[in-house]
């Protein structure tokens, strides 16, 4: 209850604060106070409100790799890079298990640290595309238009994409920086370093002095 007392003040600060002077009543009589805080609340708006009483985001170690967990996350938003990634698990793991969905997702962000690949997202997503066999997404040049048919599947990846940004996700792939499907056998499979199996796909680390052999 006191913690609650003192987040209220907290926000009533906030919101009397926002007030623009001429506003403000006068503060010596509860009538005063009272009109303070309804005009301060109409000045600050409910889109402002929202975000001062919105719980933050995901804890570190809170993550669990279930649907019924990631329906439970909030509606996620972000910035271009973020509409990347999204995209790039839509296309590339949907189908997967929510567990696969966040390997992928790990893997897409190595290759961002990796100083041989694009330091950004949508670079890393992109690079290649429009070159036959080139690009490293398959969905980015197999001549399909991306199209988001499934928006209750793409609202799932969006925030599987928003929690990975934030840095809240357990690391699954020690370090992976490509993948496949059980479906096929790539040649660079024989020479990369294999780090995990999860669901569908399989991870690997580039070992590359064994690669360029």
């Amino acid at each position: 209850m006191r913690l609650l007392r003192v987040t209220y003040f907290l926000l009533l600060i906030a919101v009397v604060s926002a007030v623009p002077f001429g506003a403000i009543a006068n503060p010596d009589t509860a009538e005063g106070l009272a009109r303070t805080e309804t005009q301060g609340l109409k000045y600050t708006g409910s889109k402002r409100l929202k975000a001062m009483i919105t719980p933050a985001t995901v804890a570190p170690g809170s993550v669990q790799y279930s649907r019924s967990w990631i329906d439970a996350q909030p509606k996620a938003k972000g910035s271009a890079e973020w509409r990347c990634l999204s995209e790039a698990l839509y296309f590339e793991a949907r189908g997967e298990t929510v567990k696969g969905q966040f390997a992928v997702a790990e893997v897409i962000m190595n290759r961002v640290k990796s100083a041989r690949f694009p330091g950004s997202l949508c670079g890393v997503i992109h690079q290649g595309t429009g070159k036959k066999y080139g690009c490293q997404f398959t969905y980015t040049c197999d001549g399909n238009k991306e199209v988001i048919a499934e928006p209750m599947a793409f609202t799932r990846v969006s925030k599987v994409a928003r929690v990975i940004l934030d840095g809240n996700a357990p690391k699954l792939t020690d370090g992976a920086t490509h993948y496949h499907t059980t479906a096929v056998r790539p040649s660079w499979a024989r020479v990369y370093t294999k780090t995990a199996r999860i669901g569908q796909h399989l991870f690997y680390r580039h070992t590359w002095r064994s690669a360029s052999n």
